[in-house]
């Protein structure tokens, strides 16, 4: 814990040298060189941290987004930029180091249109979570297949309660109002309504002005079809770079590339189905309950191959069941000290 806060304590200080460098040095090359330990710093902080959570946590947050968001704003763009000026700095800080989105527009992204049904569609998640745990007792007794189709569960599951406590805090603060960062992924009629509308839009958000955008353009001259697909393929490619990277702080293991296998063949596959649906061009159609049984059963055997087995790999899952325990036992301690004073 005191590592992590340590690391995180230099993560801001990092981030208010970057905001007073702006305010000094207008965006181009010397505001990116200006910036460069900052990229350093945040490359290397997750191997600062042994906790699982923290580490993923951090890697994910810093390492990848802040970084990015970072490089967006030493050019004058992406989320941290303004037509008018710089964010106040509260706001930057959390639109920095913080997987959010500020959505200018009065519409509610709440799930389920109200607070009291998000309230239950995110109560519902963390007792599915809870329960989880306890299913992990007994992995010895299931199928491989059937382990890693819960490591699956799990990680959707963890992943959009840690986005969404994450954007409820930084709304409670700021009272701005933020773009969701899952949209029901198991609704996905496609692999490009899955991957570009609804799974973990915080790295399609940035994906999109570091990677995509730069390449349609590099590629113009090749006219805009292949343009399109070049970039599309890039950006794959730099998300399987990236969790590559993010596995090694985890699990400290060399890659040894299943991860970025997944991220191609969903590339490719993303690729073959815009060009289909392009020549189709809304003539024919799979019914969508159809089309959303093979997209999400194309998603799980692609991961269950090529994604899932990392976490066996680097004993992730095993390691992040002892925090869990670590943490029940400590707040059971806690629970016991308060009714003995009470």
């Amino acid at each position: 814990m005191v590592s992590f806060i340590s690391a995180w304590c230099l993560v801001i200080i990092s981030l208010c040298y970057t905001y007073v460098v702006a305010r000094l040095v207008p965006n181009g090359m010397r505001r990116m060189i200006l910036f460069i330990p900052v990229f350093l710093y945040f490359f290397i902080v997750p191997l600062s941290l042994s906790n699982i959570h923290a580490v993923g946590i951090t890697a994910f947050f810093i390492s990848w987004l802040a970084n990015f968001k970072l490089f967006l704003f030493a050019l004058g763009r992406g989320p941290l930029a303004s037509d008018t000026k710089i964010l106040p700095l509260p706001i930057f800080l959390a639109v920095s180091c913080l997987p959010v989105k500020i959505h200018l527009s009065p519409k509610s992204y709440s799930h389920g249109g109200s607070s009291r049904e998000g309230l239950l569609y995110y109560t519902i998640m963390a007792s599915l979570l809870v329960l989880m745990t306890k299913v992990y007792k007994y992995n010895s007794k299931l199928p491989n297949k059937a382990v890693l189709t819960l490591y699956a569960i799990h990680i959707y599951l963890l992943l959009e309660l840690i986005l969404a406590a994450t954007a409820t805090m930084v709304r409670a603060m700021s009272g701005l109002e933020l773009e969701p960062q899952f949209n029901k992924p198991y609704l996905a009629t496609s692999l490009q309504d899955f991957w570009g509308r609804r799974w973990n839009l915080a790295v399609t958000g940035i994906l999109r002005p570091t990677v995509y955008e730069p390449m349609i353009q590099l590629f113009s001259v090749l006219g805009p079809n292949w343009s399109r697909v070049l970039a599309v393929l890039a950006t794959f490619v730099v998300s399987g770079l990236m969790h590559e990277l993010i596995f090694f702080y985890m699990g400290g293991l060399m890659p040894d590339w299943k991860v970025m296998w997944f991220f191609l063949v969903h590339g490719l596959c993303t690729t073959v189905e815009i060009a289909v649906k392009k020549k189709v061009n809304g003539r024919w159609r799979l019914p969508t309950g159809v089309s959303r049984v093979l997209t999400f059963g194309f998603v799980m055997v692609t991961g269950l191959w090529l994604f899932l087995p990392v976490f066996n790999r680097g004993s992730i899952f095993e390691r992040a069941l002892e925090e869990y325990a670590y943490a029940g036992a400590l707040a059971a301690e806690f629970k016991s000290i308060i009714t003995s004073l009470f």
